[in-house]
Formats: structure tokens, sequence, C-alpha cells
């Protein structure tokens, strides 16, 4: 049974060889090679943190709206763990 979800993800572009839509795009593919179905990607921008965290003290925010099988969101998180781009992740269904 598919569900919404609504997913953060602060990706760390210090170091990074491509742009940021590039690294927006991966990442969208790799939720739909796992069976999800992208609805909606908002880029909220650039924001400094409140504190450096892993030496990084800023990260691109973006808002991905899919729908995807629990257990698929799972296999995107550990994936996505993996990728050094991304800095931290966040999901909750709506």
């Amino acid at each position: 049974m598919s569900r919404n979800y609504e997913g953060l993800i602060v990706l760390n572009t210090k170091g990074a060889e491509g742009s940021v839509d590039d690294l927006i795009s991966s990442i969208g593919k790799e939720i739909e090679a796992e069976g999800g179905k992208l609805e909606e990607v908002r880029q909220l921008g650039r924001r400094q943190f409140a504190y450096p965290a892993k030496d990084i003290e800023s990260g691109n925010y973006v808002n991905f709206l899919f729908s995807a099988d629990p257990a698929s969101l799972a296999k995107v998180q550990t994936r996505l763990k993996m990728n050094d781009a991304v800095h931290l992740q966040h999901y909750q269904t709506r």
C-alpha cells in the first residue's frame, strides 16, 4: 500500500563536483529507483546552520513530495545514507 511522504533533505555541496540541480536530480532518481513516485520537488535554498556540524556551516534544503511503500522508504533512506552529498534527511507522512 502506497503512502504519501514529505522528505526534507539537506545537501552538503561543499566540495561537490556537480551543480545543486544535478544533485537534486540524482536523489529524485534514487527515490524513483526504489519504487517511489515523485510528485513535487521544492528547492528551499541555502541556509546557515545554527552551529557547524561535521565541519559544514550551511546546506541546501530541498523538499521532496512523493508516494511510496513503507518498505521502499526504508530502502531510500539506506541508499541516501551512503550518499556523501546528503547531510541530513527527514521524512514524514502527509
